[in-house]
């Protein structure tokens, strides 16, 4: 190749990569806006056809620690809100088919009102994000709003709202969403990187609109989030046997290794197998904190059964020392499988789902835990499955929902809105999205119409899965 030539192509590569400018990206939010109207997405009308919920979950079950599953129906079959939160997959199957404005982003996959909290950041400040990406994908920005939405509209329902109190609440959360992305829009790139909810910040906003008990119920949940760590897991978790720190048994919820795999030949083999997934997963991290991960030695492990619809997956907790036994480190070594996502919006990019999770949680979360990390490995059964690794607790703390009236419920919404916002302006196209919004609140109440539909529908399958219980279909273990 001349020259010249090689010029010419370094050319029609700059022009084919060449940036939208400003304007031009608002000119694609308004013309997406132009093709899917932001009242569109009111709608939801499954039709004869929708999936049966039961046996989506079903699905999910084949590849589960077997006798996990009847503690994930159980949990799911306590109200129409946890049945939500173990229905990812239900509702991904139900989105697929609503309107799609066509400005992607990365998804947190499962935006539903308790996967937003408080955690600390590497510089010790507590921060308010999102806080679960096992389903991170990417994929239609709108998704993760209606998920959202229709989680706080159940769970008001769940509160024993009236409908005159839910009312406002899904629209605060839009409204949220909706101007903080216009404000985003309005800043630069390293301006939106930067952007995060600090706590301090929070809760002097928060106490201008909350109420004495809601204000002080605040400062305890905050207080008790700076006591949430390694330290408190040991004391919580841990107690001396034969002279030799072990994490206590809670059966089911909680089996330590030397329940699980007496001594012998299996034991032998998933001791080992768990180092090289601890000594693989360190080629994750960057350089400065695997150097900190090697100054520790793990001492013992357990399963540990955690959250609703991640019931049932392999999870394992960690307990390490590095200098004494003053100095405990705990992690959690969480499966990861495809994302419920995937099955409507083709396969991930990454060839290790730990990988897809740490990937997206890094990509959407203000600061990440600086022990997320990834690996692949092989179980004693013989199949080969994909972890990602963290710390058990790091500063992490939940909004009581349960405890709240409307008012505090509307202000955490909005927060939760401005939080998924932030998030998405980090891998989205933050002007178009902006644009096809609007200034108006016709998106808003859009998304309040078809949060109220979907809670109806939720409604009905909780009932199914109930019914299913009760036929013998599927088997639940309750109070657990």
């Amino acid at each position: 190749m001349t020259q010249t030539a090689a010029r010419r192509g370094r050319a029609r590569t700059s022009a084919s990569e060449r940036q939208l400018t400003p304007a031009e990206r608002a000119a694609a939010g308004r013309a997406a806006r132009a093709r899917v109207p932001r009242s569109a997405h009111a709608a939801f009308d499954p039709g004869p056809s929708r999936p049966g919920p039961v046996e989506l979950l079903e699905s999910q079950a084949a590849d589960r620690v077997p006798e996990l599953v009847p503690i994930r129906y159980g949990r799911m079959a306590v109200s129409p809100f946890s049945f939500f939160r173990g229905a990812a997959l239900v509702m991904a199957a139900d989105l697929a088919g609503t309107p799609q404005s066509g400005l992607g982003v990365q998804l947190c996959g499962d935006a539903h009102l308790s996967n937003f909290g408080i955690f600390g950041s590497p510089e010790r400040q507590l921060l308010f994000d999102v806080n679960d990406f096992d389903e991170t994908l990417p994929g239609p920005w709108e998704w993760d709003v209606k998920r959202l939405a229709a989680s706080l509209e159940i769970a008001a329902r769940d509160n024993g709202f009236s409908a005159k109190d839910r009312r406002p609440i899904v629209p605060a959360a839009v409204r949220g969403y909706r101007q903080a992305m216009r404000a985003f829009a309005g800043m630069t790139n390293l301006q939106v990187w930067y952007s995060r909810a600090g706590m301090a910040q929070i809760q002097a906003e928060l106490d201008r609109q909350l109420r004495a008990r809601q204000r002080a119920r605040l400062s305890r949940i905050l207080e008790k989030a700076h006591t949430r760590d390694s330290m408190q897991a040991l004391e919580k978790l841990v107690a001396q046997t034969d002279g030799k720190p072990r994490i206590v048994a809670d059966p089911p919820l909680v089996v330590p290794i030397d329940d699980l795999y007496p001594e012998g030949i299996e034991r032998d083999r998933f001791e080992e197998q768990l180092h090289d997934l601890l000594r693989g997963y360190r080629r994750s991290l960057q350089g400065d904190r695997r150097t900190l991960v090697e100054q520790y030695r793990p001492v013992d492990l357990a399963r540990k059964v955690v959250g609703v619809g991640s019931v049932g997956t392999r999870c394992w907790i960690v307990l390490l020392f590095g200098r004494d036994e003053t100095d405990p480190l705990f992690l959690q070594i969480k499966e990861a499988g495809p994302s419920v996502l995937e099955r409507f919006l083709g396969a991930s990019r990454y060839d290790n789902a730990g990988h897809r999770v740490v990937a997206g949680q890094r990509l959407m979360q203000a600061a990440s835990d600086i022990f997320l990390g990834w690996q692949r490995t092989a179980g004693i059964d013989g199949k080969t499955r994909d972890f990602y690794v963290r710390q058990l607790r790091d500063w992490k703390a939940s909004a009581e929902i349960e405890t709240m009236v409307p008012s505090g419920v509307q202000a955490y919404a909005e927060l939760c809105g401005w939080a998924l916002a932030r998030a998405h302006a980090r891998s989205g196209d933050r002007i178009a999205i902006a644009a096809y919004l609007g200034g108006g609140d016709a998106f808003d109440r859009a998304i309040a119409t078809f949060a109220e539909v979907y809670a109806d529908q939720n409604e009905r399958d909780h009932a199914q899965l109930r019914e299913a219980i009760a036929s013998g279909r599927v088997t639940a273990q309750a109070g657990l």
